[in-house]
């Protein structure tokens, strides 16, 4: 039998960044949750190869100092929590400080930002985790991270992946919901160039949940808007004669959240169940 060792720090982050990277798509979701959490009001995403080659998100949100930036790449460095009894009132959407560590673990990284005063902003470098390259740089206010070549050091996991229209999909899925979430963001995610997606940031839902719902075609939806004891519900519903054979339509969002939640699409569907056509599922965009 070998005996025992401790692990380098950098293998270390390349374990862990499985944890939070299984996918390009996970990559976009942290980013783009980090923007959200710096206040941004405006992101924009460019992805090369489906985010295999290149996934670099830009928003204006409040940026970070040099010393920040620096420490941000640091495992369970994190500005939203500091002690125990925070995790019991979570206001933001990440807050365990593991998403850009484990990040620039398994890709080349790099990172431009500036507060809104500074007179210059931080460029920070890393190759696969490695010792970083910290320079100041011109930059104007908010943050811009470029992720190159995802999983060049671990390339057992990049043999995982799926096909690039499918990683498309699951990275088009996450910006979709999020501008579903945040309707006073506007949005712009472009693939090789191409539109995937564009919000206008104006704060209307209905506007974003016809873009991407209703896919540019006229639906009457049934606006939701009451308040009970229990709390308040919120959003639009398409006319059962809508259905789709998917349940790919159907969106929950819980306090400022996406969510996943089958005990809410099943009362949902419950409610709908007399007038829908068999295997047919609603359309709809709520909030609780």
């Amino acid at each position: 039998m070998r005996k025992i060792e401790v692990l380098a720090n950098q293998v270390v982050q390349q374990i862990a960044a499985g944890e939070v990277v299984q996918r390009p798509a996970s990559v976009v979701k942290e980013l783009i949750e980090n923007s959200l959490d710096a206040d941004a009001r405006r992101i924009e995403l460019e992805l090369e190869d489906a985010g295999c080659k290149l996934i670099a998100v830009r928003d204006d949100g409040i940026g970070m100092s040099a010393d920040n930036a620096v420490l941000a790449l640091e495992r369970h460095a994190t500005s939203k929590i500091s002690s125990a009894s925070d995790l019991l009132a979570i206001r933001t959407l990440g807050f365990r400080g593991e998403a850009l560590p484990s990040i620039a673990a398994v890709s080349q990284f790099e990172l431009i930002t500036a507060t809104k005063d500074a007179l210059a902003g931080v460029r920070v470098i890393t190759d696969g985790g490695s010792q970083l390259e910290v320079s100041p740089c011109q930059a104007v206010a908010g943050t811009w991270i470029s992720v190159r070549n995802l999983f060049f050091n671990t390339p057992a996991r990049f043999k995982f992946l799926k096909s690039k229209r499918t990683e498309l999909r699951h990275i088009t899925e996450v910006v979709t919901r999020m501008a579903l979430v945040r309707p006073d963001v506007s949005f712009r995610a472009f693939n090789q160039g191409r539109e995937l997606i564009t919000t206008s940031g104006s704060g209307e839902r209905k506007e974003v949940v016809e873009l991407i719902l209703g896919k540019g075609t006229f639906i009457p939806w049934l606006e939701i808007d009451t308040v009970t004891p229990v709390g308040s519900l919120s959003g639009y519903v398409a006319p059962p004669e809508l259905a789709r054979r998917s349940r790919n339509h159907q969106i929950i969002i819980i306090n400022g959240r996406w969510v996943k939640s089958p005990l809410l699409l099943s009362a949902v569907e419950t409610a709908f169940e007399p007038q829908l056509v068999r295997n047919c599922h609603p359309v709809f965009c709520l909030e609780l």
